[in-house]
């Protein structure tokens, strides 16, 4: 069965959607993305100028055969622009971690630590399964990237601080009064700590 944004014959691919967000400390980001068989409406909208760092081939060695998001980015230390690959239809999703200087994108099954002022890759991360969150909190050593059966945090060098993993799926997850809850396929709520990932209930 096609995903529901694949090229099927005699039926039109849906056009990719659109977004346009500000992150702190100045950084405007255009957001474009779609299903499997969209890739050149996707890029076809592309901007020149900078550097584009083209992150699919990590995912797939044919990424165009996948779904695909585009990341435009204009900042006080430079333009760029990142493509990436998905195996699943995703909405990409980003933050920028100031201290570190990097902005940290989650899409599909992968995270990525890009440098906020080149797009440069330092790290990438694969989860099993596919991302439903991506945390982060000046309070925090790392960001914390929610996966639907598993729970991780990621360190600036791109290094595993933590790992949970849930035996049901998680279908939300929420910073609330200093604890991460996550709420259950099934309705159940539960709690960890965000600097350590030790049950907080």
């Amino acid at each position: 069965m096609p995903a529901p944004d694949a090229a099927v014959p005699g039926h039109a691919t849906p056009e990719p959607r659109n977004a346009t967000v500000v992150y702190p400390g100045g950084l405007r980001a255009r957001w474009r993305w779609g299903g499997s068989g969209s890739t050149v409406a996707v890029f076809a909208l592309s901007e020149a100028g900078g550097a584009l760092i083209d992150l699919g081939p990590l995912v797939a060695a044919d990424p165009d055969a996948l779904c695909r998001a585009e990341l435009r980015i204009e900042g006080p230390r430079g333009t760029w622009t990142a493509r990436f690959a998905s195996l699943i239809h995703d909405e990409p999703r980003a933050l920028h971690w100031d201290t570190e200087g990097l902005l940290v994108v989650a899409y599909g099954f992968h995270t990525y630590g890009l440098d906020a002022g080149s797009g440069e890759r330092r790290w990438d991360h694969r989860s099993a399964t596919p991302l439903i969150a991506l945390l982060g909190s000046p309070r925090l050593a790392h960001v914390v990237v929610q996966a639907e059966l598993e729970t991780f945090a990621i360190e600036a060098d791109g290094a595993v601080a933590w790992r949970v993993a849930h035996s049901d799926v998680v279908t939300a997850a929420e910073f609330v009064g200093g604890r991460l809850v996550l709420t259950g396929f099934d309705g159940q709520v539960s709690a960890i700590d965000p600097a350590t990932g030790r049950s907080a209930t």
